[in-house]
């Protein structure tokens, strides 16, 4: 699921306060001086990257908005299209492989996936039956 900046609201109050949530130190002021000890430069909270929103601008928001904020970045979104495709590639290439063991006529006949299921199992029969004769 896609967001879009006119459905979701990024500036919403924050439902604790700032010495409530254990960042007070961290982001509160307008440079690298205003960080608190301990506080990375720039005054982000830890574990952010610039131009993505630090811990304190996610705490108040619930588990799965902040998974789907997350999820919304191009940078998860581009490693997660890298890890499908390999995964993608290497089912191909299992099913390229089952290909080659299965007997038919043309021996270079294009086979969907289904149908390579479907004779694998007949082929599987039918070599079980040869063994128990």
């Amino acid at each position: 699921m896609m967001l879009n900046s006119d459905t979701v609201e990024l500036d919403l109050p924050p439902t604790h306060s700032e010495a409530e949530s254990g960042f007070s130190d961290c982001g509160g002021g307008a440079g690298p001086e205003s960080a608190g000890p301990g506080c990375p430069a720039g005054g982000q909270a830890r574990g952010s990257e610039p131009g993505e929103p630090g811990r304190k601008d996610l705490q108040h928001l619930s588990r799965e908005e902040r998974r789907r904020r997350r999820r919304a970045t191009a940078k998860y979104r581009t490693a997660h299209a890298t890890r499908e495709r390999i995964r993608v590639e290497a089912f191909n290439l299992a099913f390229a492989e089952l290909r080659k063991l299965l007997p038919t006529l043309p021996p270079d006949k294009k086979l969907s996936k289904i149908e390579i299921l479907r004779l694998a199992i007949c082929y599987i029969s039918y070599l079980n039956h040869v063994l128990d004769v």
